[in-house]
């Protein structure tokens, strides 16, 4: 039997296009297609045994899952109490186990197998899993599941915000986006071996002077059985299809009769066995863990990411490098993320120069993070705390909340090369004792499990400009992430001066496109933005609010349902701004030099491409500039560089500028060049007038 963990694979069943899902496993049973379904407004199905698979379900719905209730047009927006149920043959089978999965399902979730209640999660973003093997029989099962989506209770996370401010006892108790429910990511069944592989940590150190690496692998093991089991895993790295011949030391030990532990094994990486993983280098091995019956493999990277002083540094290089918020909301589909979505969605980031983000304030599809660990993408994932009061963030259940909802993101997410950094939360209070509590202790927590990470959260608070850095939250940061709606130079200027050797992330900024101003507004804002920041050598990254528009209750909310903020509108369409943030947000500029008219219409144009000095900025490696083709509205660029060909530029740190010469045939008027990173990403366009006198710069 084999397991992947965080390698794609679509669902074995047949289903539509849109309603394809990244299953986490290739031997995964999935449970997608035709369910029933029922509302339960008055909370009364458990009580009257809903659940009993002999319940009359004659008035029931059927719908698909995964199923987004609250963006059903039968249920529309719904909050409360739901069921879901099905049946599925089975044939039990001696010294297996069977797990039954759930990658997400928002928020309340209780699990009941033929009659029988088998357990119960709580958390709307992570994966979770129940051991059903003895509820089983063979022949025809019945699963029933109940998913609550009421988290407007001051005890769930993120849930209604205390009274602790005016504007919230005013009616600003909601969270900033809606509380799509249902089955939302893959349910399936997986079979596994009576001693199993739980779990895979790859720790990959790269040794930058040496060009060598270091493997560290933790493997969680449980043993199901009544005995004391001594598992001796095998392990085998490939890189690009090739198997390394590497030697392991491990440290192995018995596992105890229903228990679990955690073996390690380490090796080293000769330089000829490394290529380090970066944004325009996204290199991935796989990690396969061996034993009986049972194989469990892990994509993994080799990078090195770490903060010296107000930088932050990637293989040793430094990087500075725009982003975008992204709220997970699509007409129709709520907050189910489907794989064309995410494709269409990540790409359209990329080539609008978003290349670090805090994506939004809870955990997303693991599919985001495959797909930023192929094609280069930085990502600082967040859980949980969304402006929790000071009150909550000290209560002993919220905490132990957050605590379990971390783990299970971190859990999944940590051999993601694409994830840099872990944020303990957004917008509380954190120049409190309480908020002061809740970042140190939380962040000890998730370094307990993961001390690979740089950590961080985004603050709102230093807009009110503390006096001393033990004023506030941030002192516990390895840099510092804030959420700053104007007047950025002169805030920002504080921080640096209150947190001199710590670097700032601009965790969130931007304005609405429904202002006085409009949608051009967003482009003037940006504008000024970038002549701010541009000046400050110690911010590391900006991440607008947000890429897309997204429906909410929150105070403000436009009677669409939608808050504007988005770079490209509802149904992905690109609002002014995405094209200015794509120019402005490249990591290189174009300028025309000159063009000489030559005989029989061969002509030459000369132009000069420089790496930006300021922001966004780091090394260009492997870049071409190609003449364009004309793209059909929606096209992505993504094949760019293999449809025509390019004319390579030199590497180039940031402030350094090559010369092309490019010849042009014809006597068109303009001429369209594309900048194409080594992804085959085109990140810029620039479209250079030919009509001018020759000797005429347009610069």
């Amino acid at each position: 039997m084999t397991k992947y963990i965080a390698i794609l694979l679509l669902s074995i069943q047949t289903l539509p296009a849109f309603s394809q899902h990244t299953i986490r496993q290739p031997n995964a049973i999935p449970l997608h297609g035709e369910w029933l379904f029922t509302l339960d407004p008055a909370a009364v199905g458990e009580r009257e045994q809903w659940y009993r698979d002999n319940y009359p379900t004659n008035r029931w719905d059927k719908v698909t899952v995964p199923h987004c209730f609250s963006a059903d047009n039968r249920y529309l927006n719904y909050t409360g109490n739901t069921w879901c149920r099905r049946t599925f043959p089975w044939q039990p089978a001696a010294n297996k186990r069977v797990l039954l999965h759930f990658d997400g399902a928002y928020y309340e979730t209780i699990l009941w197998i033929n009659n029988q209640k088998v357990g119960s999660h709580e958390g709307g973003y992570t994966p979770f899993e129940f051991d059903i093997t003895e509820y089983l029989k063979a022949g025809e099962n019945t699963v029933a599941v109940s998913v609550n989506n009421n988290t407007w209770r001051r005890g769930t996370i993120p849930g209604a915000k205390d009274e602790y401010r005016e504007a919230d006892a005013q009616g600003g108790q909601f969270p900033g986006w809606l509380n799509y429910g249902g089955l939302l990511r893959p349910v399936y069944l997986t079979v596994e071996p009576a001693v199993y592989v739980e779990n895979v940590k790859v720790e990959a150190t790269p040794d930058l002077a040496k060009g060598t690496a270091t493997l560290r692998v933790k493997t969680r093991i449980r043993n199901t059985t009544g005995q004391t089991a001594s598992p001796r895993p095998a392990f085998i790295v490939v890189q690009n299809g090739r198997t390394l011949t590497v030697p392991w030391k491990t440290r192995t030990e018995p596992v105890g009769a229903s228990q679990t532990a955690v073996l390690i094994a380490e090796t080293s990486l000769k330089p000829a066995d490394v290529t380090l993983w970066s944004l325009d280098n996204p290199q991935l091995y796989q990690l396969s863990v061996v034993m009986a019956g049972d194989t469990t493999t892990t994509n993994f990277g080799i990078r090195k990411v770490e903060v010296r002083n107000t930088q932050l540094l990637l293989n040793g290089q430094p990087i500075k490098v725009a982003g975008g918020n992204r709220v997970i909301d699509y007409p129709g589909l709520g907050s189910m993320e489907p794989d064309w979505l995410i494709e269409k969605d990540l790409r359209l980031m990329k080539e609008a120069g978003m290349e670090l983000q805090r994506l939004t304030h809870y955990t997303p599809s693991e599919t985001i993070y495959d797909w930023a660990d192929r094609n280069g993408m930085l990502i600082i994932t967040e859980a949980g705390n969304w402006q929790l009061s000071p009150k909550q963030m000290d209560n002993d259940t919220i905490r132990t909340k957050f605590r379990q909802q971390f783990r299970e993101m971190a859990e999944r997410d940590w051999n993601h090369p694409s994830v840099i950094a872990y944020s303990v939360g957004n917008e509380y209070l954190s120049e409190t004792p309480a908020g002061q509590r809740w970042t140190k202790d939380m962040i000890a927590y998730a370094r307990s499990l993961d001390s690979t990470r740089l950590y961080t959260f985004a603050s709102m608070r230093l807009n009110i400009l503390p006096k001393k850095p033990e004023d506030e939250a941030s002192q516990y940061v390895d840099f510092v992430s804030t959420n700053t709606y104007g007047n950025h130079l002169h805030v920002l200027k504080h921080i640096h001066s209150l947190y001199p050797d710590k670097p700032i992330f601009i965790s969130e900024y931007g304005i609405r496109s429904d202002t006085k101003s409009g949608e051009a507004g967003q482009v003037s804002h940006l504008e000024q933005f970038l002549k701010d920041i541009r000046q400050l050598p110690y911010v590391i990254g900006a991440s607008w609010w947000s890429f897309n528009d997204y429906q909410s209750r929150f105070h403000g909310t436009n009677p669409n349902g939608y808050r504007p903020w988005g770079l490209v509108r509802p149904d992905r369409s690109k609002r002014p701004l995405y094209e200015t943030h794509r120019e402005e947000m490249a990591p290189v500029t174009i300028e025309k030099l000159s063009f000489t008219p030559g005989p029989e219409g061969q002509h030459q144009l000369q132009v000069r491409v420089t790496a930006r000095k300021d922001f966004p900025a780091y090394t260009v490696k492997g870049y071409l500039v190609r003449v364009a083709r004309s793209y059909t509205p929606g096209e992505s660029r993504i094949n760019a560089r293999s449809e025509t060909p390019g004319y390579n530029l030199p590497t180039l740190q940031p402030g350094q500028s090559a010369d092309i010469t490019i010849p042009v045939r014809g006597f068109d008027q303009t001429i369209t060049l594309d900048v194409v990173k080594p992804t085959g990403f085109s990140i810029v366009s620039k479209t250079i007038d030919l009509t001018n006198d020759p000797r005429t710069s347009n610069r």
